[in-house]
């Protein structure tokens, strides 16, 4: 497995570790992944997501490349906003959903799953048809997420850029505890708010040891990967290789809002075009078990009369209310919000609302 600047400090900490997308990462630390979730929603985590794949665009031809390999319309990103994306596959499908940072015209930084590195990079260098400059810096970046209420409130002691005037799905690339720069961006995935640090790995000791130390009376805590999916799935945010993958369109899943049409051509839109014309077939929905449960990913999901009508993509029991909560594909009819359907979990059919 591949290891991050800090897998030897969450060893050192007890975390119990786990292979995640190749990476020796960990999962939960002794507290345990319903107080870390807590930890997050009240106050403040740190969760080690060096992981992650980044790679330069460079060129004059940045935009038209970006604007052909995405759905969404680049072209309204100013100069230090971000915007939340995906890759169409040519089949209807989604190769990844990213994050695109504008620099310039001319520069952009993309941020992708881990799991999806290779194939990204494969993807975005057999579509470079534009001349553009490619540069994949992944090995080359730490990266942590520190979120909740009270992220920004800690890391304003650690850089004299002003945070609170940096929107949300925005970045400025700063001095931060010491290290110079250090790409501070107001984004998340775990809906509690606060900012993901990118910085040279070679500093990520100097920045993990500065935000413990300012941290101590917020009662900073190490987040694990158990957590960030229980808080991105209480937000409702997808995770590729369970809610969206190459099997399912951007329209199936619910992104038609970062799917712009009128704005450009891309890959994919004359299907993607048609498949909105004529409706999709199935729609990626959540909803809430009316009962005591646990919806897995991979369980059916089927109607009053006992057939299939979907499954599980992502499930778990909610920290916060002791809800299980879930995501999954269901056929069109069974979609709007308030119909029941039916999680079938060993056997027995448990009743859930769709929210």
């Amino acid at each position: 497995m591949k290891t991050t600047p800090f897998t030897d400090i969450h060893i050192a900490l007890g975390a119990k570790m786990a292979d995640f997308a190749g990476f020796n990462m960990p999962i939960q630390y002794p507290t345990g992944i319903n107080q870390e979730h807590m930890i997050v929603r009240e106050g403040v985590g740190v969760f080690d997501v060096s992981h992650m794949g980044e790679f330069w665009v460079k060129g004059e031809k940045a935009l038209d490349f970006l604007q052909y390999i995405t759905t969404n319309d680049v072209s309204k990103l100013e100069a230090g906003k971000a915007q939340y994306t995906c890759f169409p596959n040519g089949k209807g499908g989604i190769v990844d959903d990213l994050i695109i940072y504008k620099y310039s015209t001319t520069k952009y930084l993309l941020v992708v799953n881990a799991g999806n590195i290779d194939k990204d990079w494969a993807w975005v260098n057999e579509h470079n048809t534009f001349g553009v400059q490619l540069e994949n810096a992944s090995d080359r970046y730490g990266q942590l997420a520190v979120q909740g209420p009270r992220a920004t409130e800690l890391l304003q002691l650690l850089t004299d850029a002003d945070l609170s005037a940096i929107p949300y799905y925005a970045f400025r690339e700063w001095s931060f505890a010491g290290v110079q720069g250090v790409i501070l961006s107001n984004t998340g995935y775990t809906g509690a708010g606060g900012f993901e640090l990118y910085f040279p790995k070679e500093h990520s000791k100097q920045i993990w040891d500065a935000l413990f130390e300012v941290g101590k009376p917020f009662g900073l805590a190490p987040i694990g990967l158990g957590a960030r999916d229980s808080l991105r799935l209480e937000k409702w945010y997808c995770l590729y290789g369970h809610d969206i993958d190459d099997t399912t369109s951007p329209l199936e899943a619910g992104l038609g809002w970062i799917t712009k049409f009128d704005a450009k051509d891309f890959i994919d839109k004359e299907y993607l075009l048609k498949q909105k014309a004529e409706g999709v077939q199935r729609k990626l929905v959540h909803f809430e078990c009316l009962e005591r449960a646990i919806p897995r990913c991979g369980y059916e999901i089927c109607d009053a009369e006992g057939n299939v009508i979907g499954n599980v993509t992502s499930g778990i029991m909610l920290p916060t209310t002791k809800v299980g909560i879930g995501m999954g594909y269901v056929q069109t009819p069974f979609a709007k919000k308030e119909t029941i359907i039916y999680i079938k979990i060993r056997e027995k059919l448990i009743p859930a609302k769709i929210v």
